[in-house]
């Protein structure tokens, strides 16, 4: 009997794919492939030196994750390939690629191997600003309806300013392109020869809506004449609701994953989005913050509110029946990574080893022993740009405070604390556009492993926050979509009832910590009005 389903959940640096059983809801194994290109951000393969602000990656470690992954977990869980009923994958997102009438991407052709536009443009990939910033004043200028939908601004990060950004930087590729796809919706057309768009992809990334599709026609003409006819022949008009399946793994998908040819294939997801069902959150009024490299804050809920500055809404883009809202921060992760990469001090290193622990574990034990305010420091969150609210990638960080007496965890914590207002800035911004928030559910790495940095969280938030049991939400997540079109289970939520994990750890506010926090909140949002709204642009000429 087929029993077994497979989620895969591409992120940034790495593929992890886990292995369950969909009937009792067990963990079988795990396996995981660090990308061998990681993010590209100085130089491609050939040496050739990138621009500011590019974050490439390679599709062939993609591949890869395939065909070493899959038979991995198989061999450790002593499991037959055609005892797998389903297979399921999530992505980052936006993370495009251009590909031939083959689906070959061009990077992966001797033509284009030594040209950036031709890789994939991660999800971090910020040099498409200035395109984004005419997609969104095209759309006021011509009133489309559909800006508000997606926050009345659009994010360089996202699929039509990158395709933008190539037409004008590297035509060529750009008429060499027989597709540009999401990297998700590539490994699907990879696995099962079906060319499809998940609404998800669609939805959030390339602004397209439920019922009503993509932006007309007229619209981008008016961006540039040569984008004219662009849906429907360089990016797919074939768009697939949740609900939907991919398809069935073909030849070539099976003998990349070695598993059954007829093997079910699940729609892919965005990654963060994944992890909803996977942690229970399946309900109008519940919010999760996938907390990783970046940060990203999704929400559902029974109505349709256009609220500003956040990534936008789809209906039937998460969970069958629900809209489902997404915002987030582009430096989260990355910010501490920095720090401790460039500025912690030697001998705080030195000690970390003397005591066996990583130097973050230490950051965080001195850190912890600071009183809310002691440090004097207040940071801005933007040292990869602004997701939400404000939108723009040209933004940089900043600390504010600094004295000869200032030390590494002082800093260390101010860059957590900032984390935390910039989160609070977006669910500020949910509730005051109507959308009731009931209970907060954090997953990923670090809301799993850091307690100082969820308790600040909840301190500043003034809400109770609970901690996924899991640092696999989003493989979780891709198993459930899996057993579900596999037709294991009738809903995704009756296969999130045996697959998906609990949430028992509770971080609640403490009083007199959000009384101080309040305060420095408040000054908070007086710096990111000042340097995000154009009343001091200072970061971008300097920049």
């Amino acid at each position: 009997m087929k029993k077994y389903v497979i989620g895969i959940d591409f992120g940034t640096l790495s593929g992890r794919t886990v292995l369950f059983d969909a009937i009792d809801g067990r963990e079988i194994a795990i396996s995981e492939l660090a990308y061998p290109h990681a993010v590209m951000d100085k130089s491609l393969p050939c040496g050739k030196k990138l621009p500011d602000q590019f974050a490439l990656q390679h599709p062939e470690d993609y591949l890869e994750v395939l065909r070493t992954t899959i038979p991995d977990v198989l061999a450790k869980g002593k499991i037959l390939a055609d005892e797998v009923a389903g297979l399921g994958i999530d992505f980052t997102a936006c993370t495009l690629l251009p590909v031939d009438a083959d689906g070959t991407p061009l990077c992966m052709t001797e033509k284009f191997s030594d040209e950036p536009h031709a890789y994939v443009k991660l999800w971090k990939h910020h040099a498409a600003q200035a395109e984004a910033d005419e997609v969104t004043r095209v759309a006021h200028e011509r009133g489309e309806d559909w800006i508000e939908t997606f926050g009345s601004k659009i994010s360089s990060e996202w699929a039509i300013p990158k395709i933008l950004e190539t037409l004008r930087k590297a035509p060529m590729v750009y008429e060499a392109t027989d597709r540009f796809y999401e990297a998700g919706d590539w490994l699907s057309f990879m696995l099962t020869g079906e060319e499809s768009h998940a609404a998800a992809f669609a939805g959030y990334k390339a602004l397209w809506r439920a019922g009503k599709g993509y932006p007309s026609k007229e619209y981008f003409k008016a961006l540039d004449p040569r984008l004219e006819n662009l849906i429907g022949t360089k990016l797919s008009s074939e768009v697939r609701t949740v609900d939907k399946i991919a398809g069935h793994l073909n030849e070539r998908g099976a003998a990349l994953t070695g598993l059954a040819v007829g093997t079910a294939v699940a729609l892919p997801m965005i990654d963060a989005h994944a992890a909803l069902p996977a942690i229970g959150a399946v309900n109008s009024g519940d919010i999760v913050m996938i907390i990783g490299t970046s940060s990203c804050h999704i929400m559902h809920s029974d109505k349709c509110s256009d609220v500003m500055g956040i990534c936008g809404y789809v209906e039937d883009g998460v969970v069958p029946g629900c809209t489902t809202y997404e915002a987030g921060q582009s430096c989260v992760g990355d910010g501490f990574a920095w720090f401790v990469d460039n500025l912690v001090p030697a001998s705080y290193t030195k000690e970390a080893e003397e005591k066996g622990i990583s130097i973050h574990k230490l950051l965080r034990e001195k850190a912890s022993a600071l009183e809310v305010g002691e440090s004097g420091l207040l940071a801005l969150d933007w040292f990869n740009g602004n997701r939400s609210i404000l939108n723009d990638a040209n933004l940089s960080g900043v600390i504010l405070g600094l004295t000869l007496s200032t030390r590494a965890e002082e800093i260390y914590r101010a860059l957590l604390e900032a984390t935390a207002y910039g989160s609070r800035i977006i669910i500020d911004q949910f509730e005051k556009n109507g959308l009731e928030i009931k209970e907060i559910r954090a997953a990923g790495g670090i809301a799993k492993k850091d307690p100082l940095m969820m308790q600040i969280y909840a301190d500043v938030l003034k809400k109770p926050i609970y901690i996924a049991d899991t640092t696999q939400a989003g493989a979780i997540g891709s198993a459930i979509y899996a057993a579900y079109v596999a037709e294991m289970y009738p809903t995704v939520n009756d296969a999130a009832k045996t697959l998906g994990v609990a949430c028992t750890t509770k971080y609640t506010p403490i009083a007199a910590n959000s009384e101080k926090y309040e305060m420095l909140y408040k000054e908070y949002v007086r710096l990111h009005d000042y340097f995000g709204r154009g009343e001091n642009d200072v970061m971008k000429k300097i920049r």
